[in-house]
């Protein structure tokens, strides 16, 4: 592997991991991209995504933990309904051409713009008519879902879930599934590496790079501010949908 290979992914796992303190996601979001412009297919980048995923995430919820900011009976609630999930959503993703899939991504990023804004408006009128365990079990479904469908942690769907559903503040929202993306990309790993999907040289430098990044956000999170917090996730989303389209493009039949 050329020493520029080497040192992206390096960096874009600091990056990821960086982001994963701050934001509650995997990385995956920014790794996957990463990892087709370094011309991995979309299975391939995907598999090996979730293996960096795996370490990013496990050193980001022990420091979480030691910090005294980990809440296991949360994160067991939200975790149960994803493990399920994922491996469901891995097997779609095989069925699905690498066109569609990069542009259902995209539109789910987009989406959870919106999901992001309805917290603001949920809060000024009646709540959520759902119960706290059908809640949970929408949030940890659909996070799992995701997670093996787009090789991403699932914290992009499952961060603007607990703020629309559960009224979970966002920096604990952030923390609670960094925590279950531990358990979902385990499972998702194990699945992905029995198929021979990953890269492991890959995963691993860019894991070890996220497991710096990590280390150094979630010992940030705490001074930062909600709306700060709100700020960036907005943000990230805005960017890597619009990253993620004119990849879609460039991959157009």
């Amino acid at each position: 592997m050329p020493l520029t290979s080497i040192l992206v992914m390096a960096l874009a796992g600091l990056a990821a991991g960086i982001l994963a303190g701050f934001l509650g996601i995997g990385g995956g979001v920014l790794m996957v991209p990463m990892l087709l412009m370094l011309g991995l297919d979309i299975d391939h980048a995907t598999a090996t995504s979730l293996l960096a995923i795996l370490i990013t995430a496990s050193a980001g919820s022990w420091q979480n933990w030691r910090m005294g900011y980990l809440r296991p009976k949360q994160v067991l609630f939200l975790a149960a309904p994803a493990v399920c999930l994922v491996l469901i959503g891995t097997e779609v993703g095989g069925l699905m051409s690498d066109f569609l899939r990069q542009v259902s991504f995209g539109c789910l990023l987009l989406a959870n713009l919106y999901l992001v804004s309805l917290k603001k408006r949920a809060a000024s009128t009646q709540p959520t008519p759902l119960s706290p365990n059908t809640s949970r079990l929408i949030t940890g479904g659909a996070a799992g879902f995701m997670a093996g469908l787009f090789g991403v942690g699932g914290g992009v769907i499952m961060v603007p879930l607990q703020l629309l559903l559960l009224d979970t503040e966002i920096k604990q929202a952030v923390r609670n599934s960094l925590g279950v993306i531990v358990l979902t990309s385990l499972i998702a790993c194990i699945n992905n590496s029995i198929k021979g999907d990953i890269v492991p040289l890959a995963g691993v430098l860019m894991g070890l790079g996220g497991l710096v990044g990590v280390q150094i956000s979630t010992r940030f999170l705490p001074k930062l501010s909600e709306q700060i917090v709100t700020k960036l996730f907005r943000s990230l989303l805005v960017i890597l949908a619009a990253y993620v389209f004119w990849q879609a493009w460039s991959v157009s039949p």
